[in-house]
């Protein structure tokens, strides 16, 4: 199988040396610096495509989210901060607020690397939207090509109030060499030879079309948050209890849920997705002519996702989804988002779900890893 994988695109072999960093080349830029953290990696931080970013000892409630554009970013602080808060021995980082915290990780990139930043899967799963800001940067979670300097994230908990502190991961990093991202016919090819999704008609339009399912996982359709609710610690999985931050929803015969503006959801996809080894994928930010809501805030899906090979056998993305402005219909099987597919720059040692701490393999509807 893996033989047809890597012909199904026919110039990939010619472009092994650009593509999205494996664990290896991650490790390979941090002992050449340019990757510099302040205290060594927990063992666990780098994944099969990408870095964990860890909070430093500060954390400052702003009262504007901001992009410094032609400034850095410790000054944009200093012009907009209300107060600062030590992390080092935990703070509570309230909900409806913006916070800046510093990171511990810096960047001294060669002139041909860039890269791009996401919340972490269990980060979206609790409705905590966070982004990574650059000095002088012009776009949230982009870091140009070359980048020396610090890196920072705008974190602002939506739904719980959460207790964050010194060594915190809340979002994660990709690095990548020129223009690895699979166009529509190389997606088709690669789905003809190791199907991504388990649809029987997928659309290939700007990725792959990925559809919500409200016909239910034995009765149950998803969860929507509870207001008011106690805090979640980042740091402590499996401490908290479901049934305080979460309502379940259940199917009905219509197959269809009406989006509340301003509530949380989760939900998960109709499709079985899988990631084969050589590639990486990313869910990619809703499009407005398909409705004013926002699907999946961490969207990252390492080399290995729902693979066979890796304990997958294709795995259901999990959806955090919040309606905007007005409330929204969502039917079963309507196409909410697309999975747009890059290649790996090499393939990783060790794939998602194999040895990688990897908490959603193999997944269903699931919450995160902070619920029991």
């Amino acid at each position: 199988m893996q033989d047809g994988i890597r012909a199904a695109v026919q110039d990939g072999a010619d472009s092994r040396q650009h593509g999205i960093l494996a664990a290896a080349g991650i490790a390979a830029l941090t002992r050449a610096g340019a990757i510099r953290p302040d205290t060594p990696y927990a063992p666990d931080q780098i994944q099969p495509a990408s870095l964990d970013l860890r909070l430093g000892a500060r954390v400052f409630r702003v009262r504007t989210s901001f992009l410094p554009g032609t400034r850095t970013v410790s000054a944009c602080i200093e012009a907009f901060a209300l107060h600062e808060m030590d992390l080092r021995h935990g703070a509570v980082l309230e909900t409806g607020c913006v916070y800046i915290a510093e990171l511990q990780e810096h960047l001294a990139l060669p002139g041909d690397l860039a890269a791009s930043a996401n919340p972490k899967s269990s980060t979206g799963r609790i409705d905590v939207f966070t982004r990574v800001i650059t000095d002088r940067g012009a776009a949230f979670d982009q870091v140009e090509a070359g980048y020396h300097g610090p890196l920072y994230a705008e974190i602002s908990p939506r739904t719980f109030p959460v207790k964050v502190r010194t060594g915190s991961r809340l979002s994660q990093i990709r690095f990548r060499r020129g223009e690895p991202r699979l166009t529509d016919a190389d997606l088709a090819a690669l789905h003809a030879a190791s199907p991504l999704v388990d649809a029987p008609n997928p659309t290939f339009q700007g990725g792959i079309g990925v559809s919500i399912d409200l016909a239910g996982f034995s009765g149950l359709i998803g969860y929507r948050a509870r207001r008011h609710t106690g805090l979640v610690d980042v740091d402590a999985p499996g401490t908290h209890r479901a049934a305080d931050f979460w309502e379940p929803l259940h199917a009905d015969p219509s197959r269809a849920l009406i989006l509340d503006p301003g509530q949380f959801y989760i939900l998960a996809s109709k499709e079985a997705v899988q990631v084969p080894p050589d590639f990486a994928a990313e869910m990619v930010p809703f499009d407005p002519l398909v409705g004013e809501f926002r699907v999946h805030y961490a969207g990252f899906f390492d080399p290995g996702f729902g693979f066979a090979a890796a304990g997958g056998a294709g795995a259901r993305a999990v959806l955090e989804v919040r309606s905007r402005d007005v409330p929204f219909l969502l039917e079963d099987g309507q196409i909410v988002g697309r999975l747009v597919y890059e290649r790996m720059a090499e393939r990783p040692a060790t794939l998602y779900g194999a040895g990688a701490g990897s908490n959603y393999q193999a997944q269903g509807l699931k919450l995160s890893k902070h619920f029991v």
